[in-house]
This record gives C-alpha cells, sequence and structure tokens, in this order.
C-alpha cells in the first residue's frame, strides 16, 4: 500500500509539472533564487520521447489489425511519451532554490531536501561521474555528473521515495551554473544576521 501511494504521489508530481512547464511556472521560485539542472540531460529526455514516439507509430501500424489490442497499447504507449516529457518537465520546472536560511536541492519529482544554511560545514565545487551509494551520502546526478558537494556539520533527515527516513552528511548536486551556485551559497553562509531592531 506505501509503494502504491508513493508511485501515485509520484505520478500526480509528473502531471502537475506538466502543467506548470506548459504554462511556462515553477514551483517555489517565489521564494528564493532558483538554479537550474535540466540542461545537462534535455537532448537525451527529447531523444527518448521521440522514439517513443516512433514506438508508438511502428506499433500501430502492426497492431491495426487487432483494434482491441491496438487501442490498450496504445493508450501505454501515450502514457509512456507523457511519463518521459513529465521527467523532464519536473526537472525544469522544481529547481534548486536559495534563500536566506535554506537551501532547497531538488530532482525532478522524487526528491526535495531543505538543507538549512547553518548546517552546510562546507562546499566546494567537485567533477564527480561515478557515484558509490554510501550510509549518510545522496548523490543526485543529471547526466550522471554531480559538480557540486555539501558536507554537513549536523545530520540533516531525508526520505526516500518510499518514505525510509535517512539522515544525511554528505550530498552531491548537479546545478547548470554550479560556479554561481557556490559563489551565492558561499555569500548566503557568510552574510552577517539582520541585528534586533534593524531592517533587513
Amino acid at each position: 500500500m506505501r509503494i502504491a501511494r508513493a508511485l501515485v504521489r509520484h505520478e500526480l508530481r509528473l502531471f502537475a509539472s506538466l502543467l506548470l512547464w506548459v504554462t511556462g511556472r515553477t514551483d517555489g521560485t517565489r521564494d528564493g533564487r532558483p538554479f537550474g539542472y535540466a540542461r545537462g540531460q534535455g537532448a537525451m529526455m527529447w531523444g527518448l520521447a521521440f522514439v517513443c514516439v516512433v514506438e508508438t507509430v511502428g506499433m500501430g501500424v502492426l497492431l491495426r489489425g487487432w483494434p482491441v489490442v491496438h487501442a490498450v497499447v496504445l493508450v501505454l504507449d501515450v502514457y509512456t511519451v507523457l511519463q518521459v516529457i513529465g521527467m523532464h518537465a519536473a526537472w525544469v520546472t522544481r529547481p534548486h532554490i536559495l534563500d536566506s536560511t535554506d537551501l532547497r536541492v531538488r530532482h525532478g519529482g522524487q526528491v526535495d531536501l531543505r538543507i538549512p544554511l547553518a548546517d552546510i560545514a562546507a562546499v566546494r565545487r567537485e567533477l564527480r561521474a561515478t557515484h558509490v551509494r554510501a550510509e549518510g551520502e545522496l548523490n543526485l546526478p543529471v547526466g550522471a555528473q554531480t559538480d557540486i558537494t555539501l558536507e554537513l556539520a549536523t545530520p540533516v533527515p531525508h526520505f526516500t521515495f518510499l518514505g525510509r527516513e535517512r539522515r544525511l552528511r554528505l550530498v552531491r548536486l548537479h546545478a547548470d551554473d554550479s560556479a554561481e551556485l557556490v559563489r551565492a551559497l558561499t555569500q548566503a553562509r557568510t552574510a552577517p544576521a539582520p541585528h534586533p531592531g534593524r531592517p533587513g
């Protein structure tokens, strides 16, 4: 039952992302500064969508003598195409967001992790193309690469796709402009706190 609920939530996020993408909007970007990460995988996703469309047309030709089977396969094929486009839409419309207190790290409709700036011990640019799963680490590659590493002073809770809690001490992610995100994140972490009684 838990797996079914997780799958339904994920599908709803994908279709909500499609709606946001079609209407030219993004999710949560009014709360802070957005940093995209979808550029490195856009071409691959569009290529995959094209292959799915070609497969849909081909199956339509092969199954034209079996109208019931053709209808079922057509529905499944169209749904698959929408899923692929929805995944890309989720990456585009759900960017990382940096505000004065948190970095909101996202990865399409699967990951939405808030990391308090006060809990970040170090941030650096680090290009990695190989990621080995390890306890306390979260890797969010795009195009099989991450280029930013966050070391956390305090473990940050993260819930997996199926709802299992993990305590993270290191997060690796990708950003289209990794240098600017590292610069902005470093500046936000070292900015003085507003003085009580003064605006700001």
